[in-house]
């Protein structure tokens, strides 16, 4: 996702159109390199019941099918000359002269945008010669981002997607609240009565931790959450709660990308050292700003225990920069 938020950030303040695309039966345009088996289909009336299917095309489930067709989109993009980036395979690019498109590939949803809005629409007809594909025309929801159109930019926000989760919980009669986890409940791993059902807490925290890709607020609060994830009790369901009711305070609440023409690259890092109670490990989170814009952040407990602030700073710092380079 932060290819996509830096990309439309990108286009954003260049002014370039956003367009989007879905390809039809993705899994389809080619054939298994390795011999793959499946059982005989209920309702198929085979000869012996020892016999079963081999595949000749990738089905949806099967490990190679995504690779499979990785390779053959990239095979027709680098045929248009398309190469894909060094950090981001998913990611292409071409420029020529004074002209540059990209490409950003999901399975079988395609961004594109770029300079060169007719090269963009001779592309997809190449793609719809070689794959048959639906032309969703200018972008507005990719990877259930839904993206607005201001005069001074757009916004990236996740609507649907919290409404649809308040009323899959039965919280949109509830009342709002103003943070996404009580100052007051100190969670720790061990503490209440464990849940009958954990299925249910790791199904809601994955939920929300994808609404962590334009909700910068919740993301501590998310990932303070998921750590309780192998042994979930009833505080934590309880503060999982919480968060819901903080969502329905604004459900449209997302992320601007601005189109002013500010290039600056700013990041911001900071940590609670020895902050986790259960094991002494320290949280760090950062942020990615490209102008005003951000495109990348992130929070996480760390894997080790620091024997000093100064270490955790040091790492903490580290994994921003990672993430910069």
């Amino acid at each position: 996702m932060t290819t996509v938020r830096t990309l439309i950030a990108v286009a954003v303040k260049n002014n370039w159109s956003m367009f989007q695309l879905n390809v039809n039966n993705v899994f389809l345009y080619e054939n298994l390199h390795e011999e793959v088996y499946m059982q005989v289909p209920s309702g198929l009336m085979v000869k012996y019941q020892s016999l079963v299917c081999k595949l000749n095309i990738p089905l949806y489930g099967l490990k190679q099918a995504s690779r499979q067709w990785y390779e053959k989109l990239t095979e027709a993009l680098c045929s248009k000359g398309f190469n894909h980036t060094m950090n981001d395979y998913s990611l292409f690019y071409k420029q020529h002269e004074d002209s540059v498109i990209y490409v950003a590939v999901y399975v079988d949803d395609v961004l594109f945008t770029g300079t060169n809005n007719k090269e963009i629409c001779h592309l997809k007809v190449f793609l719809h010669d070689k794959f048959k594909i639906k032309d969703l025309g200018n972008l507005h929801y990719f990877l259930g981002l839904e993206v607005l159109y201001k005069t001074d930019g757009v916004i990236i926000s996740q609507r649907k997607f919290v409404l649809d989760l308040l009323r899959e919980y039965n919280y949109m009669e509830y009342s709002a609240l103003s943070s996404p986890l009580d100052p007051n409940e100190k969670l720790k791993a061990k503490e209440g009565k464990p849940l009958e059902d954990p299925t249910f807490y790791r199904k809601l925290i994955g939920k929300v931790n994808f609404l962590t890709n334009t909700r910068l607020d919740i993301a501590f609060g998310v990932q303070h959450l998921r750590q309780f994830m192998q042994d979930p009790r009833e505080p934590h369901l309880k503060a999982a709660y919480h968060l819901l009711r903080y969502l329905k305070r604004d459900p449209t609440l997302g992320v601007f990308m601005s189109n002013t023409a500010d290039w600056s690259v700013r990041a911001f890092c900071d940590f609670n050292w020895a902050s986790c109670s259960d094991t002494r490990k320290f949280m760090s989170g950062y942020i990615i700003l490209l102008g005003n814009s951000p495109v990348s952040w992130k929070s996480k407990k760390q894997e080790t225990v620091s024997l000093s602030s100064a270490k955790a700073e040091y790492i903490s710092l580290r994994k921003v920069i990672g993430e910069l380079v």
